[in-house]
């Protein structure tokens, strides 16, 4: 089992080779890369990846395999993009929920990350399986320490606005809650989706987001102090 890891490790592509050649500048360019990633998604759940490849991937986006090298020069480089969008998808709701939920009190804050994370992974749920299966083929440390920034970035001081709590490290609470929404989520989206499940899910992840909150938090001030009386 170590040989095996230690060979997949070693195996990984490094990042410098899995860059796109070209971002799309134009609306048109847009659409074909989006198409593109449909197509990989498509291709990814009827054959699985070691089917994959970019002439499948054309085949089925419509593109010629010309188009398609004038994006992504190989199938890794193809797949990170996949990992790399879900990815850039969460941080964006979760960045835009923290905007929004700035100045609630800490049960709507606890509750309305734990639905914008849920919302994100769940839009397409078998795409979100899809894409885990493959994340482990590579090293997302860079995308991984990117994604951590921004969400700590945006999570903490929203809990510095929260009226009802105090926290005496707002930026490892908020590295834990987005460590808590992320490990649950993967763990029970991967054992599967029954139904019964993802609603278990949506009731129990923000009650235990609102837990870890509540117990971290150093400080609840009373009512009347808070107001000024």
């Amino acid at each position: 089992m170590i040989l095996q890891l230690w060979n997949s490790h070693m195996s990984r592509p490094s990042p410098e080779l899995l860059k796109p050649r070209k971002t799309p500048r134009q609306t048109r360019s847009a659409v074909t890369i989006e198409a593109i990633h449909t197509a990989t998604i498509q291709v990814l759940l009827s054959d699985g990846v070691g089917r994959l490849t970019t002439t499948r991937v054309a085949e089925r986006a419509g593109v010629s395999v010309g188009t398609m090298y004038q994006y992504y020069p190989h199938k890794q480089a193809l797949l990170f993009a996949i990992v790399e969008r879900q990815l850039d998808l969460i941080v964006t709701a979760m960045l835009e929920a923290a905007a929004r939920l700035k100045g609630r009190d800490l049960q709507s804050v606890a509750e309305g990350l734990a639905a914008a994370w849920l919302e994100a992974k769940m839009a397409d749920l078998v795409s979100s399986r899809a894409i885990y299966g493959i994340a482990t083929e590579f090293n997302l440390e860079e995308l991984m320490n990117r994604a951590k920034h921004l969400m700590v970035g945006a999570i903490s001081p929203l809990l510095r606005s929260v009226p009802d709590a105090r926290f005496a490290d707002p930026d490892s609470a908020a590295f834990m809650l987005a460590a808590l929404l992320g490990g649950t989520v993967r763990v029970v989206m991967e054992a599967g989706t029954a139904e019964e499940d993802l609603e278990r899910l949506r009731q129990e992840l923000p009650r235990a987001c609102l837990g870890y909150l509540q117990l971290v938090a150093c400080e609840t001030p009373a009512r009347g102090l808070a107001s000024g009386a």
